[in-house]
């Protein structure tokens, strides 16, 4: 038993000097155990926003995100509200890994010791951009999933469907609203939340541990970069679903206000805003 115990503490002793050897990876390993722990509770937030924003009679957009929680309860059970949860833990959980792991490799290297608001602004946008792209098609099976309009039995089956039918461009449909929606959220989020842990007054953060005030300024800065970013998870949601309608940016833009005004743009806030915020906050507050 000793000898077993031992060799327990020399593997956890290794493991401990690797992650503090390499930054990089502690930064990889936390940002994908928080994604995971927020993807798996906060599903039912992205079915519903997803379903909202859709518009079509599996959605029932105008009766509201509460009625449209109990049509999926009724209809599909309450599993329904997991439904998608497979490619969103495929997106989130390496997503949010490669986010804070390329994020520090840029602060690292290019960053001063006490980063400017641009430089938040520049090296969120970039993090989550190189992120978000790398895994479209992944996110693409995931709206599918969740819209309730696709019967894919596998991720594989989805995979061959989207190639065999719309090649490479409907596995990579949507990219350019999903970098215009990305990058600017991620560097609005980690502009406010630095400049927000600074204006912290010192009373404060001499009475309260740093967890809660980072929580607190993590809050603050994903609703700013949720509202902001709206329209375009519309039009990304809008291009991934029905990427025949909606083939280009302009043209999805037109449709949607066509059909829809100016609130077709922001269809599904206030689900996405509470899951992007707290998943970010959480996600920041756990490295």
């Amino acid at each position: 038993m000793c000898h077993i115990d031992d060799n327990e503490h020399m593997v956890s002793n290794g493991t401990m000097e690797i992650v503090h050897t390499y930054p990089f990876l502690k930064s990889f390993l936390a940002g994908s155990v928080s994604g995971t722990c927020s993807t798996l509770l906060f599903q039912p937030l992205d079915l519903i926003k997803t379903r909202l924003q859709n518009g079509s009679k599996n959605s029932t957009p105008r009766n509201g995100m509460i009625t449209l929680f109990m049509h999926v309860v009724r209809n599909e059970k309450v599993a329904g509200l997991w439904r998608g949860t497979v490619p969103s833990m495929l997106r989130c959980v390496p997503g949010v890994g490669m986010y804070f792991s390329f994020l520090h490799w840029l602060k690292t290297n290019f960053g001063s010791e006490d980063p400017s608001a641009f430089e938040c602004l520049c090296f969120g946008a970039l993090a989550r951009s190189f992120a978000g792209a790398t895994l479209l098609p992944v996110t693409v099976i995931k709206t599918r999933y969740e819209s309730g309009l696709y019967a894919y039995n596998s991720l594989s089956e989805a995979l061959c469907k989207i190639y065999k039918t719309e090649g490479r461009r409907g596995l990579f449909s949507g990219l350019a609203p999903t970098i215009i929606r990305d990058a600017p959220f991620s560097g609005i989020y980690l502009m406010f939340y630095t400049q927000a842990k600074k204006n912290v007054p010192s009373a404060v953060r001499d009475h309260v541990s740093a967890a809660p005030i980072n929580f607190t300024c993590g809050l603050f800065a994903g609703i700013l970069a949720s509202g902001i970013t709206q329209p375009a998870d519309v039009i990304k949601t809008k291009m991934q679903l029905y990427p025949r309608m909606y083939s280009t940016v302009p043209e999805a833009i037109r449709i949607v206000f066509t059909d829809n005004g100016v609130q077709g743009f922001f269809r599904g806030i206030v689900p996405r805003v509470v899951r992007r915020t707290l998943m970010t906050a959480m996600a920041m507050d756990s490295l």
